[in-house]
């Protein structure tokens, strides 16, 4: 997906399509991860290597410079946040059901809300907070039955959590840096630096890189197009123009999402508190977006915003 960059700040109404486009593609994650026949940090590794690959060509192509060198460091702050969070998030899949870990890890909003008052000072308006509040409440409830499944249901928890805390200062990181560079400069080091990490991580843990089943080769690629690029792209597009509170409080999205796929192709039955739950965070989503300001005007006006 790509979206061209504004003379001013962007209609509200595109803002929203990038982020449900990115929620809709997150949102096939982590079915595409059970598919896979490889250790964690591996798929790890190779979803956000394939990821930075194209990104990294597109930025050669386009003969753009790497970051300044403070820039620089950033990026790679929120690459090795976002290495922990894939590394944690994906290892908790092996451990405890889909729906107990998609929701567990989308509890960073949490985390965001007081990241962004204590390193940006961002105050939180009441829409947000009330949204923030009920999508939260909507999250516990879609896992509420399903806790307790899996192999080993704490460790799931835990890494899971883990991988929510990650994610929440990969997002306020992303909001202070994306106010100078555009989406696809950011995502390409971003990535880069994490798919680094990754393979540093799973080589020192001894989980093979290769070789794996055809079949999984397939879901890798799939999980750096759809999830990786055109999903968290999408959110980091979108962290230019929206507080990183409410960008993190659309993701809560991701758990309705995650669990119908789970049904559908894993046979992970949803229960009620599923369906009430997964309205009651569209609710609070609707209610956070509801009083969004447009945040701080795009950073790269005349530079087009990649994915």
């Amino acid at each position: 997906m790509v979206v061209a960059s504004q003379p001013g700040p962007p209609a509200r109404w595109l803002v929203n399509g990038v982020l449900l486009t990115g929620v809709l593609a997150v949102s096939t994650a982590a079915v595409l991860i059970r598919q896979c026949e490889a250790p964690s940090l591996a798929i790890a590794a190779w979803r956000l290597g394939l990821a930075a690959t194209v990104l990294l060509a597109l930025e050669v192509g386009r003969g753009r410079r790497p970051p300044a060198p403070a820039d620089l460091a950033w990026c790679a702050l929120a690459g090795a946040f976002l290495a922990v969070h894939f590394g944690a998030w994906i290892s908790s899949l092996r451990f405890t059901t889909v729906a107990s870990s998609v929701v567990l890890v989308a509890m960073s909003p949490l985390f965001v809300g007081f990241f962004t008052r204590w390193a940006l000072k961002e105050a939180l308006g009441p829409w947000t907070v009330a949204g923030l509040a009920l999508a939260t409440a909507g999250a516990v409830t879609v896992g509420w039955g399903d806790f307790g499944g899996g192999a080993a249901p704490l460790l799931g928890d835990g890494l899971a959590l883990l991988g929510a805390a990650a994610a929440a200062a990969y997002l306020v990181t992303g909001r202070h840096v994306r106010r100078r560079i555009d989406a696809g400069t950011y995502a390409a080091w971003v990535y880069g630096s994490a798919a680094a990490l990754l393979v540093v991580g799973a080589l020192a843990a001894g989980q093979p890189l290769g070789p794996y089943p055809r079949e999984t080769y397939g879901y890798l690629v799939l999980l750096a197009l759809v999830p990786q690029l055109t999903g968290h792209t999408c959110f980091n597009w979108a962290l230019a123009h929206l507080p990183a509170t409410k960008v993190a409080v659309v993701i809560l999205g991701e758990p309705v999402g995650a669990t119908i796929l789970a049904f559908l192709i894993l046979g992970e039955f949803p229960g009620p508190a599923t369906l009430v739950g997964g309205g009651v965070i569209l609710a609070g989503i609707a209610l956070a977006l509801r009083g969004s300001g447009r945040g701080s005007p795009s950073p790269s006006r005349g530079r087009p915003g990649t994915r």
